[in-house]
């Protein structure tokens, strides 16, 4: 299962466990619009750190995801399959390749 399908599919058991409605999750949704509120984000963060053994959040480095697309590509560029770079808060950091 790719990084993206992971988060996805966690995404979507978190809403309904949560009995929340979930927005269709597009690259340009920002996070707080995805349905979940702050403790269901955190939820998802907690279970992707087990399922991709990896924590972004947990790097030392200052990462703020905006978007969905953001934090799908802050998790590739910390499993090794992102791009050279992550914009977050419109900013490239890519220090998380490091």
């Amino acid at each position: 299962m790719s990084v993206r399908s992971t988060i996805t599919s966690q995404f979507q058991l978190v809403a309904r466990e949560h009995g929340r409605t979930l927005a269709p999750l597009t690259d340009e949704l920002k996070l707080f619009d995805s349905g979940l509120d702050s403790l269901g984000l955190a939820t998802v963060v907690a279970r992707l750190a087990d399922l991709l053994n990896s924590d972004p959040f947990d790097s030392g480095v200052d990462v703020s995801p905006v978007t969905f697309g953001d934090f799908v590509r802050m998790y590739e560029i910390c499993d090794g399959s992102g791009s050279d770079g992550l914009a977050v808060g419109g900013r490239v950091d890519t220090a998380l390749i490091e």
